[in-house]
C-alpha cells in the first residue's frame, strides 16, 4: 500500500482517529508521513458523567487526543470546535475544511463513510460521523481543488489544491485493507489515552483485537484496518 507523503484525518470527534484508522496512522507515521488530524467537533457531549460539564470534558478530550495523538506519531492535531451531536454539511463549515486542506496540502485524507448508517445489527453510526465524511469529501472535490469555490481564501494566499486519495473508513464495500499487525498494540495504547469514553478499559484490547482480525491470502491471522479507497489526484 502507498504511504503518502502528508495526510489528514478529517473526523467528527476526538478519539475517531485512533478508533477508526489508530493502525495505519502508526503505520504511516513510522514510514515518515507527516499527518495532521482536523477534529470537527470538541466531543463535549461525549459523557453519562453527572458530575461533567461540557467545558470540562471539551478541555479533557483534548488532552486526551493529544496524547493519543502523541503515541501515533501524529505532527498536528486542528480543531474547530462545533458542537458534539450537531454537525451538519453546512457551506460554512465546508470553507473551513477546505481552508484546512489548502492550508497544509495533504496527498491523501482518511474521512468516515457519509453513507454508512449501520454497522451490523447492534451499532447505529453517529450522525456527526456521516456528516463529517459528507462535508470531508465535499470540501476535496471539488471544492478544495477548483479556484471558483471560497475564492475569499485567494486573498489569505491559500491556494486550490489536489487530494490524491481518499480513505473512506469503515467504507462499504471495502477495496484496501492494511495490515497492522505490528501496530495493533500502539493502537490499543492511543485508544486507551481517551479514558474518558472506555467504560472496560480492561476488556478494550480483547474488543480491538476481535474488530481488526482477519485471515490473509496465505491463510495467516493477521490484523487490518479496511478502507474503500478512492483516487481522485
Amino acid at each position: 500500500m502507498h504511504i503518502p507523503q502528508k495526510a489528514m484525518i478529517i473526523v467528527a470527534h476526538p478519539d475517531d482517529p485512533e478508533f477508526f484508522c489508530g493502525g495505519t496512522i502508526a503505520r504511516w507515521c513510522a514510514a515518515g508521513s507527516e499527518v495532521s488530524y482536523l477534529i470537527l467537533t470538541n466531543g463535549n457531549k461525549g459523557s453519562d458523567d453527572p458530575t461533567m460539564t461540557p467545558e470540562k470534558l471539551t478541555t479533557l478530550r483534548r488532552q486526551e487526543q493529544q496524547a493519543a495523538a502523541n503515541v501515533l506519531g501524529v505532527k498536528q492535531v486542528i480543531y474547530l470546535d462545533e458542537p458534539d451531536g450537531e454537525l451538519r454539511p453546512t457551506l460554512d463549515l465546508r470553507r473551513r475544511v477546505v481552508t484546512e486542506i489548502r492550508r497544509y496540502k495533504p496527498d491523501a485524507v482518511i474521512t468516515l463513510d457519509p453513507s454508512r448508517y449501520f454497522y451490523g445489527n447492534d451499532y447505529i453510526n453517529h450522525a456527526d460521523h456521516r456528516a463529517a465524511g459528507e462535508v470531508a469529501i465535499d470540501a476535496v472535490f471539488p471544492a478544495a481543488r477548483n479556484l471558483m469555490y471560497h475564492p475569499e481564501l485567494l486573498a489569505e494566499g491559500l491556494l486550490p489544491h489536489t487530494v490524491k486519495e481518499v480513505y473512506l473508513a469503515g467504507g462499504e464495500p471495502p477495496t484496501a485493507w492494511i495490515d497492522i499487525s505490528e501496530l495493533l498494540d500502539t493502537k490499543i495504547k492511543a485508544i486507551l489515552c481517551h479514558a474518558s469514553q472506555i467504560k472496560e478499559p480492561d476488556d478494550l484490547a480483547k474488543h480491538v483485537k476481535e474488530r481488526s482480525l482477519a485471515v490473509d491470502q496465505y491463510g495467516r491471522e493477521v490484523f487490518r484496518e479496511e478502507f474503500r479507497v478512492m483516487v481522485i489526484g
